[in-house]
Formats: structure tokens, sequence, C-alpha cells
């Protein structure tokens, strides 16, 4: 089985409310479909939703890197060779995570679909349940966060996610609402999203939301600040998670040797995809930390690849793969029983993609052949 041709196409994905987190406001989210096909007929599909923020990359840019970089590197080889895969990607480019995620999680899909298995079964296998979302709320008013928060426990969700650090001195004003508004019988997580930036204003605030029972603080200072997290450590007791500053294999082992988070949150765009991402939980796990699947607002495509890697990996405790829920329209089918998510035993990703609703959110598209 090779690569012959490759179709890319950015779309545009219309949100039901905006997102709103610490760096940016979304009204809608870009997203790159990635289309392989193979020699004997089979088609798979991959996803790529580069952040300027976080992995460094911008839709176009990432189009362009797939176009004339990635893609002529590793048309011709088995998809299944998923070493072979990576050691052309990385050698066609440095970095770009989400657009060789794309590529990555397309591979996986053909390899389950020409096995005739699901992508977990060809990690090793699934744990029995099935996993779970939470609830995750942007930075907006007090008020309208904590009647948000009675009706998502109203939906079924047993925890919320709140995204804070927005600068306006809100931040602890919400918690308290929220936990006002739901009491003690649901879990609160909350994620700075790098907000409040030094060590100094991020103990500051993790103090004051202590008396407010949080599963764990994600992220409270800078992405280049490893060290920084140390200093958080030294202060605080509560559980600490870091997202943004977690990339590669190399980030992680700084976390490793300085024991200063007890988990990290590891995202498929961020690093390229299943087949890194399941290294860094395995070394995450030696090392004694706990791992969280995150979200970049995907789609069915690449939140079910994620599902997948969680659903394979003992060491992954937390998935927050929840984007198909929030747009108003999206290509894929993935289905969500609040709050669990339904990974079922179809080949592949087990997504089917529309191709009429991939052409009516299509901003623009090209191909690639072998």
């Amino acid at each position: 089985m090779k690569l012959t041709r490759a179709t890319i196409t950015l779309i545009d994905l219309p949100l039901t409310e905006p997102f709103v987190v610490s760096y940016a406001s979304y009204p809608s989210m870009p997203s790159i479909i990635l289309t392989l096909e193979t020699d004997d007929g089979l088609m798979g599909f991959g996803e790529s939703v580069p952040d300027g923020h976080i992995t460094g990359e911008t839709p176009t840019g990432s189009v362009e890197a797939l176009r004339t970089e990635l893609l002529p590197a590793v048309l011709g080889l088995d998809p299944r060779d998923i070493t072979a895969i990576h050691q052309r990607l990385d050698a066609a480019l440095k970095g770009c995570g989400a657009a060789k995620a794309a590529v990555d999680i397309a591979c996986w899909d053909l390899a389950g679909k020409a096995a005739g298995r699901p992508v977990y079964s060809l990690l090793g296998g699934r744990r029995p349940q099935q996993p779970t979302i939470a609830r995750v709320m942007s930075i907006l008013a007090p008020d309208v966060l904590a009647a948000q928060a009675v009706v998502a426990r109203q939906e079924g969700y047993r925890h919320l996610k709140m995204k804070l650090g927005g600068g306006d001195g809100l931040d602890i004003e919400r918690v308290r609402a929220v936990r006002a508004a739901i009491g003690m019988d649901m879990g609160i997580r909350v994620d700075a999203n790098q907000g409040w930036e030094d060590p100094a204003t991020a103990l500051t605030m993790i103090r004051a939301l202590e008396q407010y029972d949080i599963d764990w603080v994600e992220q409270p200072i800078l992405a280049d600040d490893i060290d920084g997290f140390r200093l958080v450590r030294q202060g605080t007791v509560m559980r600490l998670m870091a997202d943004e500053s977690v990339v590669d294999a190399r980030d992680l082992a700084h976390f490793v040797r300085d024991r200063s988070v007890d988990m990290v949150n590891l995202k498929l765009m961020k690093s390229g995809g299943i087949t890194p991402c399941h290294r860094l939980a395995t070394q995450a796990e030696l090392g004694g930390l706990k791992v969280q699947i995150g979200s970049m607002l995907e789609t069915s495509i690449a939140s079910s690849a994620g599902f997948h890697l969680a659903l394979s990996h003992p060491n992954i405790v937390s998935t927050e793969l929840s984007g198909p829920m929030r747009f108003a329209k999206e290509p894929g089918d993935l289905k969500y029983v609040v709050p669990d998510v339904q990974i079922t035993e179809k080949p592949g990703l087990g997504v089917e993609v529309d191709v009429d609703m991939l052409a009516e959110l299509m901003v623009r598209e090209c191909e690639v052949v072998a």
C-alpha cells in the first residue's frame, strides 16, 4: 500500500458562540482537512488546526507547508510505516506540529482501515469505559458563567473547565460565582492559558482560588518560563498542569526532572499527531506525571484521533476534546452523550466525513500527487 494522492481542504467552522481565552477570541475556527489516498483505493482523513499563539503556525502557512514540503516528502510511502513517515516529515521541516499532525492522523486512519480495526487497537487496545469530557467555559462575565454552569450540570457534565487570565481582574469572582451556583458536587478546573504571566502573579491567584476546591490549575505562567513552574510549585500544594510549555520530549524532561507539575496537557496539534503524543505519554508515565489530551477545537476527525490515543494509553487520565460540540456545523459525525463520547469499533478513526459539508465550509482546496 502506497500513498498516491493528497487533497488539502482549508475550511472555516462556524461556532455556536465565540470562544474566548486569555490571548484571543474566536468567532469561528479555521481547520485544514487532509485526505490521503492509496494505490489500493483506501482513503484516510487527517486534520490540522494551527494556532499562532500555541503552535507558531497559521492556516495559510500550514497549507503551504503541506503542499510544498511535507506531502511531497511522504507520498509514495506506505502509510503504515509511521516511523519512516515521521522521519521524512522531520527531515523536510522543523517544528510545524499542527501540519504534521494532519499527515500522522490520516496515516493512522488508513492503517486502521487497511487492517479492518479501530486505531486504538493498533495502539495496544482500549480501556473498557468510554472517554468523558468537561464543559469548557470561555472568559465571560461571572453571572453568565454561573448560569452556564447550572445548565451544564443539568445536561450531565461532571466537570467544568474555566478559562481565566483575561486581565480584567475578575478571575476570582468568576470562580466564586460558579462555585456558589453549583455547590461542591462538580469539579472545577481552571486554565489561565499563560494569562497570569509571571510566578508571583500566578501564586497570588492560586492562593485566592484554594478555598474553591479546584481540581487543578493549568498553564498559569508564560510558556517559555519552564523554570518559573518551580517557584509556583514551592508556593502551593494545589495540583498544577503544564500545557503550552510542553511540546516535545525535551520540554517534558524538564518537568520530570524538576517535579514542578503534577500533570501535562498533550495536544496532537502541538506535538505532531498521535505518534509523538503516544511517546510523550509514555515518557510522562515513566517520570510520574499524569496526562490529559487537550483540544484545539478540532472537528470530529482530530478529536477522534485524540480519543483513540487516550483509550489506548493507561497514563492518560483526562480528555477535553469537545470541539465538535461547539460547532454549528462540521464535516464529521463523532457522537457525544454528555459527558461520554461514543468511540465505536469501526475501522480507522471510525468517522464518516460528509464531503458535501466539507465543500460547503471550504475556503480553499489543492491537491498533491505522487
